[in-house]
């Protein structure tokens, strides 16, 4: 492997949970934390959030493309049909996550510049790993008759049905804008405080039965079931072992669960001190647990 291709792997593995516990007690300053006051640090919702999340296909591309493992280009042999398979399914990701999406929603609260910088740096450095990953040699073998494998298909049925409930909770958080904006609720000349309270609704149906965050699930759900699809399961006999063999799709996973959990108990917590007939047998993200 490339020296910088394993660094990077290491850090990644590294720096997620260190970062974890201080995002139980920071609220980052985008959606519901949003800045409640303009200045030059105060960003676009919508905009800013379709720059940040492109960075991360353009980047998987560039990497899938280039094949920065190989010591040269002339080295580089067509993708097999389940690596094009996989870079097809993180493509279609993004262009929901970073286009579709974001296109379709009627308003997004502002943004802290932090946030669309923070996020551009992640996508950076996950897409361009995923991308090295998935055009890889490393890749390719590992993935030889994996048509014909069980656990890749699992892995494929996983992400099929995370995709499809991330999309399908995020469309009913879009429907209470929707709806906010129809009433002529949310206007931007109004009280902030006023404007967030009518902005945000509690949420029904669906997984929403259990969870506060059901789309957090999902996406969970839908990248385990990649990692699981595109790559081994790193050796479990050491923290070492793991930092040192672990692949980006396994990556992305752990990185999704540590930076996203402490969001979900934040957001868990605004929706209890927010709505005082909010659901209180709801868990924040995982059924029945936590």
């Amino acid at each position: 492997m490339h020296p910088l291709y394993d660094a990077v792997r290491w850090w990644s593995f590294i720096i997620p949970p260190i970062v974890c516990p201080f995002e139980f007690i920071i609220n980052a300053p985008f959606g519901r934390f949003a800045p409640s006051s303009a200045g030059i640090f105060v960003v676009d919702g919508i905009k800013s959030w379709i720059v940040m999340e492109l960075v991360s296909p353009i980047s998987f591309l560039y990497a899938l493309t280039r094949s920065p493992l190989a010591s040269s280009l002339a080295d580089v042999g067509p993708l097999t049909g389940p690596q094009l398979f996989l870079a097809g399914l993180f493509l279609v990701h993004y262009a929901n996550r970073a286009l579709v999406s974001p296109l379709r929603t009627p308003s997004r609260s502002k943004s802290h510049i932090v946030v669309p910088l923070s996020g551009a740096c992640f996508n950076l450095v996950n897409g361009t790993l995923m991308g090295t990953y998935i055009g890889s040699s490393d890749a390719a073998a590992f993935l030889t008759g994996a048509f014909g494998r069980l656990s890749f298909w699992t892995g494929i049925t996983l992400w099929l049905v995370g995709f499809c409930g991330n999309i399908l909770h995020d469309e009913v958080l879009l429907n209470i804008r929707r709806n906010a904006k129809a009433k002529g609720k949310a206007k931007a000349a109004g009280d902030p405080s006023k404007n967030q309270k009518e902005h945000y609704a509690i949420p029904h149906g669906y997984l929403y039965k259990y969870l506060s965050y059901p789309n957090y699930f999902c996406e969970w759900s839908e990248w385990f079931g990649f990692a699981l699809a595109a790559s081994p399961l790193p050796p479990m006999t050491s923290l070492s072992a793991i930092a040192h063999t672990i692949q980006p799709p396994w990556l992305f996973f752990l990185a999704e669960v540590f930076l996203m959990i402490p969001r979900a108990y934040r957001g868990h917590r605004w929706y209890h001190e927010t709505f005082p007939d909010y659901p209180k047998e709801r868990k924040a993200v995982i059924p029945f647990i936590f």
